[in-house]
């Protein structure tokens, strides 16, 4: 890309991904480039995959639940190429690192939203809750304790009591209740591990 392209992309991401300043954005284009350039070729240098992308997380994040990652990655991949853009990258760390809560709350309720129907079921609780909980002791029956927490978060979350949450129950239990924002397993950086990506990656970027 000219470099008359890459001023034109940075300020379109400037405008777009709202929380970062211009110069965080050139900061996290730069990070794009190199990520793509540890990619597979199919993409043609247009963006990474998922196992790059699942890397990247891990090693910035400490985030090493696969099935979580999986749907991280499909709430940045908006357009379900199967490959992150240098757009889907910015704006996706925007709300994964600088978001409002109101940013974050779609954030969770999509990654919890296995099939994206707008509801978050039963069934999709108890996928992400044995997922991302430990192995129970042997004489226990682990998936008992499991739906046990289904019904928990249902008789919480689930306000107008029809089986399963919508963004409605979601958005107004979290208000109630911010620690219910990641119920269903962690699916954002915690605060120490963002601040040091943060500084290691902006380090040079004048505020």
């Amino acid at each position: 890309m000219s470099r008359k392209g890459v001023k034109l992309l940075v300020d379109s991401l400037t405008r777009s991904a709202k929380h970062f300043s211009k110069s965080e954005v050139e900061c996290l284009v730069n990070l794009f480039d190199t990520l793509v350039a540890r990619a597979s070729s199919q993409f043609a240098g247009a963006g990474f995959d998922r196992t790059v992308f699942r890397d990247t997380l891990h090693s910035a994040f400490g985030m090493t639940d696969d099935v979580v990652l999986d749907r991280v990655f499909s709430t940045f991949d908006r357009d379900n190429s199967g490959c992150i853009t240098v757009v889907e990258w910015v704006e996706g760390l925007a709300v994964l690192l600088r978001g409002t809560l109101e940013e974050k709350m779609k954030y969770c309720f999509a990654v919890y939203d296995l099939n994206g129907d707008g509801y978050i079921s039963r069934e999709e609780m108890f996928q992400m809750l044995k997922n991302s909980l430990l192995i129970q002791p042997a004489d226990e029956e682990p998936d008992e304790g499991v739906k046990d927490l289904v019904e928990i978060a249902l008789k919480k979350m689930d306000y107008d009591h029809d089986g399963k949450l919508s963004f409605a129950d979601f958005e107004k239990a979290v208000r109630e209740e911010k620690l219910l924002l990641e119920a269903f397993g962690p699916c954002l950086p915690d605060i120490k591990s963002s601040i040091s990506f943060e500084q290691k990656i902006f380090r040079a970027t004048p505020k």
